[in-house]
């Protein structure tokens, strides 16, 4: 074999070897690369955006949320029977002070009775008015394990009918996955808080509200927070308040 195939020999195999280098390289970054937790949903259909917060995004300053075009605020209130957030009573009142339109959210335990999920919820707001239909969160994360989806759905209808027995609207926040094991097929008549971030946000089905986004900005809270938008204008989410006022956020 002459010098020059010898040389062209090699010259080719490590061109192979770069090209296998360069394809496997990609797809370790495409695997390692975090999942995209954001989505950007069309501003002139709906224009009425909106937060969530609990004690985990530290001291807010609603009136900068404010005036950054957010028109509403979810606030955590409880979880399972008998935690309530640190920071929800604070944060009720200032959101209040700063005008925006205010909601309550539970975190929902798998392992706890449904009725008094409820009545944990109702004692953490103590006769607060809110402006929009109560929130439960539904998720698998964070929550206990092996817990069957029958008993979970039995817990959930008995926190809804214990909140609707006082005269409150009820939404129910989960992501696809919580969608797909808790809500389809269950709770479908209920109104639906959806995580997604994809765009549409859930086929479907239809939802109230949209979080999609876990790493959001807004002026007046520190590091990322939860972006939510509700499906409909202004005019649709002063009805909403006002019916939510009305069944049972002014008693």
């Amino acid at each position: 074999m002459h010098d020059s195939d010898r040389l062209a020999r090699l010259l080719a195999a490590a061109f192979v070897a770069a090209v296998g280098l360069a394809v496997l390289s990609l797809g370790v970054s495409r695997m390692m690369r975090p999942r995209a937790d954001h989505a950007d949903p069309d501003r002139a259909r709906y224009p009425m955006r909106g937060i969530d917060i609990s004690a985990h995004n530290g001291l807010v300053d609603f009136r900068r949320v404010a005036a950054d075009s957010v028109a509403f605020v979810f606030l955590k209130a409880s979880e399972g029977d008998s935690f309530r957030d640190a920071t929800f009573d604070d944060n009720y009142f200032r959101a209040r002070q700063a005008g925006l339109a205010v909601g309550a959210y539970h975190f929902f335990r798998f392992d706890c009775e449904g009725w008094r999920q409820g009545d944990n919820m109702l004692r953490a707001l103590a006769g607060k008015p809110v402006d929009l239909p109560l929130a439960i969160d539904i998720e698998e994360a964070h929550n206990a394990a092996a817990v069957p989806t029958g008993e979970i759905v039995v817990q959930l209808h008995g926190m809804i009918d214990y909140l609707r027995g006082q005269g409150y609207d009820v939404v129910l926040y989960t992501n696809k996955s919580g969608h797909h094991r808790f809500v389809r097929g269950r709770f479908s008549d209920m109104p639906l808080w959806i995580s997604s971030f994809t765009n549409p946000p859930i086929s479907r089905a239809d939802w109230l509200f949209w979080q999609h986004s876990h790493s959001g900005r807004v002026r007046g809270v520190a590091g990322h927070v939860d972006l939510n938008t509700f499906c409909g204008d202004s005019a649709a989410f002063r009805e909403l308040v006002a019916r939510s006022q009305a069944t049972g956020g002014e008693r």
